[in-house]
């Protein structure tokens, strides 16, 4: 049964940088990563982590350095796309040895893990918050959808409507270029996403897809109009994903009450 722990939106800066001023995104991240590795007693054999964008708050060399650490004690393939916070070519050379990136262009990649076969493709627009399916992320990702198994599509920009004002102006181009694409494919897809600081589901045509929370701050679903821009204290966690005759998603919070205590 292939499994994927998904984190997002880590945000990373070097201490003893605050986020916005505020966040300590080393230490809660720190924070994330020893509550998957408790969790990986309960939850069995995990095959890769698949980080989907917003790696660094700042594009650093440092924080991307700053990310392999932290991640490092809980030893699993690492597999990773920017998000618009990132810088493509400092992560690319910081990835390097992991023989995930091509040398030059988009940070687009494709593994196959047991019968599941996980794509990541950048939607990264360096300079603008928003993000866009490029026809160059299209074709490859037309190609590496050529199989009939499950599939796993990591992006970092979601590709639906939030209902978050704020959020949604800074969202995706090129979604119905996008959902030709994938419905154009016979493979049984789910996609997962990061941007939106919560859990949350919506779809690309008939294609679901999954935002998973950030470890380092929250958004808070908002509506109205007049809607506060900005985030809230508190780490969402992360989630599970794993696939056996079909997919199963389950999102793992950062912190639960006391128990457990007998029915």
């Amino acid at each position: 049964m292939p499994r994927i722990l998904h984190i997002t939106d880590t945000h990373l800066v070097v201490p003893p940088a605050l986020v916005s001023g505020v966040l300590d995104t080393a230490k809660l991240f720190e924070e994330c990563v020893a509550t998957a590795a408790a969790a990986l007693l309960r939850i069995g054999p995990v095959d890769a982590v698949v980080v989907t964008g917003d790696l660094s708050d700042d594009g650093s060399m440092e924080s991307y350095e700053l990310f392999r650490r932290i991640v490092a004690p809980l030893d699993l393939p690492l597999l990773a796309i920017p998000g618009n916070h990132d810088l493509r070519e400092p992560m690319r050379t910081a990835f390097r040895d992991l023989d995930l990136f091509d040398q030059s262009g988009r940070l687009n990649w494709v593994r196959d893990i047991g019968g599941l076969r996980v794509i990541g493709i950048d939607t990264l627009v360096e300079g603008s918050g928003g993000g866009e399916v490029d026809d160059a992320t299209l074709g490859f990702l037309e190609e590496t959808l050529s199989t009939h198994g499950p599939v796993l599509l990591a992006m970092h920009h979601p590709p639906f409507m939030s209902g978050i004002r704020f959020m949604d102006g800074i969202g995706l181009a090129g979604i119905e270029k996008l959902r030709g694409v994938l419905q154009g494919s016979d493979a049984d897809i789910r996609i997962l996403c990061g941007h939106l600081h919560l859990s949350a589901t919506g779809a690309a045509g008939r294609i679901p897809a999954i935002v998973g929370p950030s470890p380092c701050s929250t958004f808070q679903f908002d509506f109205r109009a007049e809607a506060p821009v900005g985030f809230f204290l508190g780490s969402g966690g992360f989630m599970v994903h794993d696939w056996s005759e079909g997919f199963r998603s389950v999102h793992i919070p950062a912190r639960i009450g006391d128990g457990p205590f007998p029915f």
